[in-house]
C-alpha cells in the first residue's frame, strides 16, 4: 500500500518575483531528480501507516492520526500493512481449536464414567430371577382337606390311630394303655338302633375304634373315628345324635377286650359319652368305670377322660397329622364338641370284632 501526503503550503507556494535569490524556473542546472526537501521541516510525529507488534500481545487497532506534514512528492512505504481480517481470522481460528479440545475432553470423561458403571454393573450379583416362561412354577407344600372323602381318599387304618400298646398324650403323665383296637367297613358295628342306621344313611363306610385303660385303672373307654361322606353329613350326624341317646333310640357300643380283663362292663354299664366333628369325621368316646358303678356327668376325671380322646389325640393328633400332608384351602372350623349319657342296657347281640 502506499500513501501519499502533500503539503498545503507547497501546494499554494507562488512562484518567485524579480530579483529574488531564488532562481526563475528553468534557469540554472535542473533541480535534482527525486522530491525535494520542504522549507518547512516536519515536527517528529509518530507514523500512523507503521505498526508495532509486540510479540506477547496481539496488535493493537490502528487509530486514524493527523497525517505529518511531508514535502511534496515524498512517498512512504509501510513495511506492516494493516490486515484487520486476518487477525479477526486468526482469533476466530483460536476460539475452535479451544472447543474443539474441551469437546474432546467431555467425550472423554463421559466415556470414562460409563466405562467405570459398566464395570460395577458386570460385578454385581445378578439378584433378580431368570423367568422362564416354560418353566412350571414351584409347586407349594399343600395340606390335605379334610371337608370331603373326594379331597380326602386315604382310609383311616388301625395302625393310624393307635400305633402303640401305650397311648402318650402329656410328657410327664401317664400313659393310656391301649387294650384291643378295630377297623371295619360297617359303621353299624359301632352303634345300636336309630344311631347305627343314622351312621348308614348319612353315608359312613367306616369306623376305626379302640379299647384303653385310663391312668389309674378306675376308667375304661372306647374311642374312634367314624368316616362320613363330607363335612355336611358328618354335621347332621352330630346334631341329631343328642334326640336319640336321650330318647333312648340308640347308643354306642363299647369294644370289650376278653372274657378276663373286666372290659365286659362297657356294653352293661352306664356310660358317659362325647362327640365332636372335624371335616367329614365323627369322633366319639365311651366311658365307663370299671367296677360298672354309675357315672355323674360332673365327675371330672370322666371330663379329663372324654378331651384327651376326642380333642388331644383324635382331632390334635390323628386327623391333624392327616390335614398336614397337602395344603387345604381354607382351616377346617373349629370342631364342635357333644356329650351325654347313654344307659348301660344292650339289647343287641355285638356282633364279632
Amino acid at each position: 500500500m502506499v500513501y501519499r501526503y502533500e503539503s498545503d503550503e507547497d501546494a499554494f507556494e507562488e512562484y518567485p518575483g524579480p530579483g529574488s535569490d531564488l532562481p526563475a524556473p528553468g534557469a540554472g542546472s535542473p533541480p535534482p531528480a527525486g522530491p525535494s526537501p520542504s522549507r518547512f521541516p516536519a515536527p517528529s510525529l509518530p507514523r500512523a501507516n507503521q505498526l508495532m507488534l509486540p510479540s506477547a500481545q496481539p496488535p493493537p487497532v490502528a487509530r486514524a492520526a493527523a497525517p505529518e506534514a511531508t514535502p511534496l512528492g515524498q512517498v512512504y512505504t509501510s513495511a506492516h500493512p494493516v490486515e484487520p481480517t486476518t487477525r479477526r481470522g486468526g482469533g476466530r481460528l483460536w476460539q475452535a481449536v479451544i472447543g474443539g479440545a474441551a469437546v474432546l475432553v467431555l467425550l472423554a470423561l463421559c466415556g470414562l464414567g460409563a466405562a467405570a458403571l459398566l464395570a460395577d454393573r458386570n460385578q454385581e450379583p445378578q439378584t433378580t430371577p431368570t423367568l422362564q416362561p416354560n418353566a412350571a412354577p414351584n409347586p407349594s407344600p399343600q395340606r390335605q382337606d379334610l371337608d370331603s372323602r373326594d379331597t380326602d381318599q386315604s382310609p383311616l387304618t388301625a395302625k393310624e390311630l393307635f400305633p402303640a400298646k401305650e397311648l402318650k398324650l402329656t410328657d410327664g403323665q401317664p400313659a393310656y394303655q391301649v387294650l384291643k383296637t378295630h377297623s371295619s367297613g360297617s359303621c353299624a358295628v359301632a352303634a345300636t338302633g336309630e344311631v347305627a342306621d343314622l351312621l348308614v344313611r348319612l353315608g359312613c363306610n367306616q369306623v376305626v375304634r379302640a379299647t384303653l385303660r385310663a391312668p389309674g385303672g378306675d376308667h375304661l373307654v372306647t374311642t374312634g373315628l367314624f368316616n362320613l361322606t363330607d363335612k355336611v353329613s358328618a354335621e347332621r350326624t352330630r346334631d341329631r345324635l343328642r334326640q336319640l341317646l336321650d330318647e333312648r333310640q340308640g347308643r354306642f357300643r363299647g369294644l370289650t377286650a376278653g372274657d378276663d380283663d373286666g372290659t365286659d362292663v362297657l356294653t352293661s354299664a352306664p356310660a358317659r359319652v362325647g362327640w365332636q366333628v372335624r371335616g367329614h369325621y365323627l369322633a366319639y368316646a365311651l366311658v365307663v368305670r370299671a367296677d360298672g358303678t354309675a357315672v355323674k356327668s360332673g365327675d371330672a376325671k370322666i371330663r379329663e377322660i372324654l378331651f384327651d380322646m376326642i380333642e388331644v389325640h383324635l382331632s390334635r393328633g390323628v386327623l391333624q397329622r392327616r390335614a398336614d400332608t397337602a395344603i387345604a384351602a381354607q382351616p377346617t372350623a373349629e370342631p364342635t364338641e357333644r356329650s351325654g349319657t347313654q344307659s348301660g342296657s344292650n339289647d343287641d347281640e355285638l356282633p364279632g370284632d
